[in-house]
């Protein structure tokens, strides 16, 4: 009597076997990760996206249709009567208002960058005492919230005399703990020691090489440094409506607020141009990011080996 037995699978079969299932799971589990990431991509994108259309399609719309029409479409075109409306309320204090904001934005923001930029370089290059410390503190800063020192603040610049200047807006933005946070992060990866070393041993000094080494290597940092002080510094609302009160004096968003105030204050409704004024005010910023993006497309250390 003869008994047949199944010969066992050899190695390359069972090998095979082996990498199709895992190619098979890998391909679902693929699958399945795609999806929930364009699904959580399209989600965020129409949050983004959609108030912006709105904004967009209000602008073009008269008055009555801002009310009337639906908020996603166009209406009768009036963009332009919109824009010429504008420009022309209060004698044009709108761009008395774009000037101030684009004046305390570049001139606040370009201070912060250059001090940002210098301390994170010295507290990640430098070997000092109290080095822990100081870092420590900057970190602690996170925690206090700004509001906090909004009383503290306003009687500092009221000794300083500051109160109702531009400086009272200028100033403080020299200075932002976050930004010395990520500045000193981006040295200690960007900027390699030894580069400094050779540097002394050729007689270079302190400033000439954090002028000519450190701020070239710390470029891209310093971009995105300017630019996220920059879109703080022209959203700023709190600070102006504490610290300014001539409405010449004010920034664009302090001013478009006041507008909406007026539709409570009196029976004067200028919706309309507080919307225009939102799409206008975006222009700078949208600009400001397309002009910068070489920055993040050049490697970090071009700028320096140039």
């Amino acid at each position: 009597m003869t008994i047949a037995t199944e010969r066992p699978p050899s190695p390359a079969t069972t090998d095979r076997r082996r990498r199709g299932r895992a190619a098979k799971g890998t391909l679902r589990h693929s699958t399945r990760t795609k999806l929930i990431v364009i699904t959580g991509l399209v989600a965020f994108t129409v949050y983004s996206v959609a108030p912006v259309w709105w904004l967009i399609v209000a602008a073009t719309k008269s008055q009555g249709d801002l009310y009337t029409t639906n908020g996603l479409w166009f209406a009768e075109f009036r963009l332009w009567d919109n824009v010429r409306g504008l420009f022309t309320y209060q004698d044009g204090i709108f761009l008395t208002w774009m000037w101030n904001t684009l004046l305390y934005g570049l001139t606040g923001t370009a201070g912060m960058s250059l001090v940002c930029v210098a301390c994170g370089y010295g507290l990640a290059m430098y070997r000092f005492r109290g080095r822990g410390v100081m870092m420590g503190v900057v970190i602690g800063s996170f925690l206090v919230p700004g509001a906090l020192l909004t009383i503290p603040s306003f009687l500092l610049y009221t000794d300083l005399h500051m109160i109702d200047t531009p400086w009272a807006i200028i100033v403080p933005n020299f200075f932002s703990a976050f930004s010395v946070y990520l500045a000193k992060v981006y040295a200690e990866g960007a900027i390699p020691p030894e580069l400094l070393e050779a540097a002394r041993i050729d007689g270079a000094g302190e400033y000439r090489i954090f002028f000519s080494i450190g701020a070239r290597l710390m470029s891209t940092g310093a971009a995105t440094i300017f630019l996220l002080g920059f879109v703080g510094s022209w959203n700023s609302f709190f600070g102006p409506l504490v610290y300014l009160r001539d409405q010449y004096k004010w920034p664009v968003m302090l001013g478009l607020y006041s507008w909406l105030k007026v539709k409570v204050d009196t029976s004067t409704d200028l919706t309309g141009l507080v919307v225009v004024g939102s799409i206008i005010s975006l222009i700078p910023m949208v600009a400001l990011m397309i002009s910068m993006r070489r920055y993040w497309r050049s490697g970090v250390t071009l700028g320096s080996l140039k």
